[in-house]
């Protein structure tokens, strides 16, 4: 098994979206969902002030251009460089090249694994936050997001909240 990498394709200018959800509804009919990982159009906060008043929206960080996590094979090559709204993988000639971790850190892609000295059962304490030297069991760990579900005690009954890996501790 190959090993996934970012690579970045080249969209018609305002297609960005359209392109992630044709790519998205051909994973999910061809079943590639364990090759191609997924699609994302880089977004920003700015603000934008019109008519005098201050407004924060997304923008594209990158207009024209979608990334995929996955894994190259000529299957997912033909499915990405087919999809309606792709001109092509950034690359030299046909071969498209991936994105180095460097390339990666400025767009908050990071491949590198998170290693934690907890688990779901362990007591930790809070360290930050609202709930700061609050003690509560993890009932559930989401890798992803890299947030823990912790049960609390809150008017005298358990609540799950939701807190960052950073602001937790192991008891």
């Amino acid at each position: 098994m190959s090993e996934a990498n970012w690579y970045v394709v080249h969209t018609y200018s305002g297609y960005e979206n359209k392109v992630k959800a044709n790519i998205e509804k051909t994973i999910e009919n061809r079943h590639l969902e364990d090759q191609i990982l997924e699609v994302r159009v880089p977004m920003q906060e700015v603000i934008e002030v019109k008519n005098g008043a201050k407004k924060q929206v997304q923008k594209k960080m990158f207009p024209g251009y979608v990334l995929l996590n996955m894994i190259m094979n000529d299957d997912t090559w033909y499915v990405v460089r087919n999809t309606r709204g792709v001109t092509g993988f950034v690359g030299p000639g046909s071969k498209p090249v991936p994105l180095t971790e460097e390339e990666m850190k400025p767009l908050g892609i990071q491949d590198a694994e998170l290693h934690v000295d907890f688990a779901e059962g362990d007591t930790v304490m809070i360290t930050g936050g609202v709930w700061k030297d609050t003690v509560g069991v993890i009932c559930a760990m989401n890798d992803s997001k890299q947030i823990v579900t912790i049960n609390v005690e809150l008017f005298g009954r358990e609540t799950p909240v939701e807190i960052g890996f950073t602001e937790v501790k192991k008891m």
